[in-house]
């Protein structure tokens, strides 16, 4: 397995404990009647501003998921995996994990530039493939 889907592999982990790292609250919050309902209502309370907020990282890994995945299938099937391509998805990584505290914490400006670093990591890995 190259870095890189190794990488990937280890987000979709970070993905799952963020999806759990906020269902747990919100459950406790909501009650599982409505998290366990079709949604079709709105909550009768919302959530707590950090929970929101953990939803929202979740959502945003989501998104950043799809770029990524999209670099390292590019990298991985190019075989183009370089000591750029490697670092670059660590260093997305490392930008998710920091995301996470930087967002439920509402550290500002710094959740938005711990963003910017896995986006460009993420860019980089796209643009050295083609390189």
């Amino acid at each position: 397995m190259t870095p890189e889907l190794t990488v990937l592999a280890l987000a979709g982990l970070l993905q799952a404990l963020q999806f759990v790292s906020f269902a747990i609250p919100a459950n406790k919050e909501l009650g599982t009647g409505y998290t366990s309902s079709a949604r079709d209502k709105p909550p009768s309370r919302p959530l707590s501003l950090r929970t929101a907020r953990l939803q929202r990282a979740l959502n945003n890994h989501f998104e950043g998921l799809i770029l990524f995945t999209l670099a390292v299938v590019v990298v991985t099937l190019g075989d183009q995996s370089t000591p750029v391509t490697q670092t670059a998805a660590w260093v997305f990584l490392a930008a998710r994990v920091l995301y996470i505290p930087a967002y439920a914490y509402g550290l500002r400006p710094w959740r938005s530039a711990i963003w910017a670093v896995g986006f460009f990591a993420t860019v980089t890995m796209i643009a050295a493939a083609l390189i």
